[in-house]
């Protein structure tokens, strides 16, 4: 007879960061219910998201195996690739953003300069403070507090923010071009943001499950 142990309420339960997840989710809800956010207000926010899930990734291969000298050796070259490769990914999209939704249409230069400006139009500030928040929450609780650091895998978490960024990406964009398409009604952008929010959680929550087992290992 095969004796199972008994899962703990700690595995069963949903992480207080997914809640902050949620949480910050829900920030572009009210931005459109109540700042009549645009579409373009929209995806610059999930822009500015990637930015920040691949600055908390850097951390994230920082910290990873702090006692392994070969694995301390590695990150010499895997975080300087992380940084170019993945920075040059968010920046092509970040620009097909600006010229597809920008309210400057494609008159405009792939600068810092463009970047804060369109930022600052776009008054999505609260938005990037919640998203700020809301990885950083689970960078400590999670990553840190919980100790996923101990055993992940530079060369995993090199490529590990892709997958979501991918999904999110053509989710996102096939999303902003249909409410685009139909004038941009609060209905459209309401489901994006709902599609946006459920796509997140739920590989919020296999990355913690992923890593979780590595932290049982």
């Amino acid at each position: 007879m095969t004796i199972t142990e008994p899962v703990s309420p700690d595995e069963r339960a949903i992480p207080h960061s997914a809640l902050v997840l949620i949480a910050a989710n829900a920030i572009p809800l009210a931005g459109v219910l109540a700042l009549h956010w645009s579409v373009f207000s929209i995806l610059l926010l999930y822009w500015c998201e990637n930015v920040v899930v691949g600055g908390f990734n850097v951390l994230k291969i920082l910290f990873a195996q702090p006692r392994s000298i070969a694995v301390n050796a590695g990150k010499l070259f895997v975080i300087p690739f992380f940084i170019v490769h993945y920075g040059m990914f968010t920046l092509v999209h970040g620009v097909f953003v600006l010229a597809l939704f920008g309210p400057k249409g494609g008159a405009f230069s792939p600068s810092p300069a463009a970047f804060a400006l369109a930022l600052r139009e776009a008054g999505i500030g609260l938005g990037v403070l919640a998203v700020l928040v809301s990885h950083g929450y689970s960078f400590l609780a999670n990553y840190l507090g919980r100790g996923e650091f101990r055993n992940a895998s530079p060369q995993l978490l090199m490529f590990q923010p892709y997958a979501r960024v991918v999904v999110l990406h053509v989710a996102i964009l096939s999303g902003g071009f249909a409410a685009k398409a139909v004038g941009a009604p609060v209905t459209a952008l309401l489901v994006l943001i709902v599609l946006k929010t459920a796509i997140d959680l739920l590989a919020h929550l296999a990355e913690r499950r992923k890593l979780a087992v590595a932290v049982a290992v």
